[in-house]
């Protein structure tokens, strides 16, 4: 892995934040030859074992041709299931939502892939771009703006100038706070519990999304394990009171209580684990740029997962300004540039906004058991799953094959 901390002090770009987001922007800008430093606070194999996040991603159609058209996918593709159906419940009702991939194509609705074996093929490919320095375990402990350059200032006294920095460092970053940036939002009265369930039947490649009153249980469909084990990735949303209560179950109480919430379309369900918890929240920066600074994925922009969109916006930002960033270094302009950037944040900026209305609307509507509101709910999901061209028309939105604004988001190279 190229890791020549010590030798480079000057690059083109400094992305802060190793994560998927941050390690997906570097190895797109780097395959161009741009020079980049990607800093991350934690080792690459502490990012990569199975111990230290077990979600998966939802990997939409637009989301696979960006990684595709960046040369990213082919060592993912072994790895990811296709999502052929998507069926969406509310609770015991008879109505129901079913996205059939075959409306709109051939392609699948998406593909669930693991997220420690994308952050894997991730730094494979970026250990093999030598325009690439990855620089971690390392801290940023100072951001200056206020020259020709941006300089960052690491924990152990390390500088590094850029012509511009991206936060990619998350929903609580940095740079985004260095940078005098704002947000606001909330914090959902929910937690997510994250496993993985072997199960006695195939899913057939179908996700299945049903809303309970503490919010959403989802089974999102994995490839299979190496002895043949079939397995879904378990998302299950329950009010935040409640949550310890269930992990700290012992594996048949949890084992049950997977069961009555999975259904029997699966047959005889059981915990391959570990499990994981992790707060819900919506936060918005009021900006996603400042002098010399962008930011992408949730730096900008925390959503509800309640529809598995959250990575795939910020691989619409990544698309939009590895774009911009390439397109100015092939003619020699200033990265920098606030024109640039303005015009950046004035595209991606209504697209995640909607979306984080959409969720934070989705998850109030849905997580209750307020009788009026319930039936009115069930009635759409009935009235939308009776009517083919809005059915296309919520599928295609989902894929995220809709309105793409770059080359790369429509799947060309840059």
């Amino acid at each position: 892995m190229t890791n020549n901390q010590g030798t480079k002090t000057r690059f083109d770009v400094a992305i802060v934040g190793g994560g998927i987001a941050g390690t997906t922007f570097a190895a797109i800008l780097g395959g161009a030859g741009l020079e980049v430093a990607l800093v991350e606070r934690q080792a690459p194999s502490a990012l990569t074992g199975s111990a230290y996040d077990g979600r998966t991603t939802a990997v939409t159609y637009g989301s696979r041709k960006l990684l595709e058209a960046a040369g990213l996918w082919a060592d993912l593709a072994p790895h990811a299931c296709p999502i052929a159906d998507i069926r969406v419940a509310d609770g015991a009702s008879p109505l129901f939502l079913h996205f059939d991939s075959r409306e709109v194509g051939d392609d699948p609705l998406g593909s669930i892939v693991e997220n420690r074996l994308i952050r894997q093929s991730l730094f494979r490919r970026i250990g093999e771009i030598d325009s690439v320095t990855q620089i971690a375990p390392a801290t940023v402990a100072g951001l200056d703006t206020t020259g020709a350059l941006a300089r960052l200032t690491l924990a152990d006294g390390r500088e590094i100038a850029a012509d511009i920095v991206i936060g990619a460092d998350g929903r609580d970053s940095f740079i985004r706070s260095a940078a005098g940036i704002e947000t606001i939002g909330w914090v959902y009265k929910q937690q997510a519990i994250v496993t993985i369930m072997g199960h006695e039947l195939s899913h057939e490649n179908v996700a299945v999304e049903n809303f309970l009153p503490a919010g959403p249980f989802a089974i999102l469909p994995m490839t299979d394990a190496p002895d043949g084990t079939h397995r879904s990735s378990i998302v299950w949303t329950d009010h935040i009171d409640a949550v310890p209560l269930y992990t700290q179950l012992d594996r048949p109480a949890f084992e049950a209580e997977l069961q009555r919430r999975a259904g029997d379309w699966l047959g005889k369900v059981w915990e391959i684990g570990p499990r994981f918890t992790f707060p819900l929240s919506l936060r918005h920066a009021k900006r996603y740029i400042a002098p010399r600074v962008a930011l992408i994925a949730d730096a900008a922009h925390v959503i509800h997962p309640i529809a598995g969109q959250g990575l795939n916006l910020g691989m619409r930002d990544i698309a939009l300004l590895s774009e911009m960033l390439v397109d100015r270094r092939r003619t020699g302009l200033d990265l920098g540039d606030p024109l640039m950037l303005r015009r950046y944040e004035q595209l991606r900026r209504n697209d995640n906004i909607a979306f984080s209305a959409a969720t934070d609307i989705l998850d109030r509507l849905f997580s209750n058991d307020i009788l009026p509101i319930a039936l009115a709910r069930r009635v759409g999901l009935g009235a939308v799953n009776a009517a083919p061209p809005l059915r296309r028309f919520f599928m295609r939105r989902a894929m995220g094959s809709a309105g793409a604004i770059s080359r790369l988001g429509r799947g060309e190279k840059i």
